[in-house]
């Protein structure tokens, strides 16, 4: 009889488990390939932001995956600061890149890495769109730092 009980209870545990793991699966993003057309599209006026993921991964929270279309003399917003990573490259067009009160030119193939909390943005100072990919997240099992007073 204590072996029936045990080997249910272990039973019980397993299929436990196993549902926990299910579970914790279907909240995360999982392995996908999305056109363009599938992405989220937000029209604004300063242009197009295509958001492609924005579920959590298994490391990440908080994250974004997209592609900003910005029209010629706009950018998406003043330079500023969030407690999530971020990574933005240019892919075409030109512009000018803000990063803790510095600026430099933006050109396709460039990558800015702005740490938390770090000043920064990008502006469209060319004559055609610039497009830049970005990627935004807060890793989890790591809290983010303090905003700086």
């Amino acid at each position: 009889m204590l072996r029936t009980i045990g080997a249910t209870t272990g039973l019980i545990l397993v299929l436990t488990a196993s549902v926990s793991v299910a579970k914790q699966r279907s909240e995360v993003q999982p392995s996908a390939i999305l056109t363009q057309q599938e992405a989220q599209r937000q029209d604004f006026d300063w242009g197009t932001l295509y958001t492609y993921y924005q579920k959590e991964t298994y490391g990440t929270r908080d994250g974004l995956a997209a592609v900003a279309v910005i029209k010629p003399g706009w950018e998406i917003h003043p330079p500023h600061q969030h407690a999530e990573e971020e990574y933005l490259m240019v892919v075409e067009g030109q512009g000018t890149w803000h990063l803790n009160g510095r600026e430099r030119a933006a050109k396709p193939g460039d990558m800015q890495y702005a740490a938390p909390w770090d000043m920064h943005g990008v502006k469209n100072t060319g004559t055609v769109p610039l497009r830049f990919v970005v990627w935004k997240w807060n890793s989890k099992g790591i809290v983010p730092p303090a905003r700086p007073k």
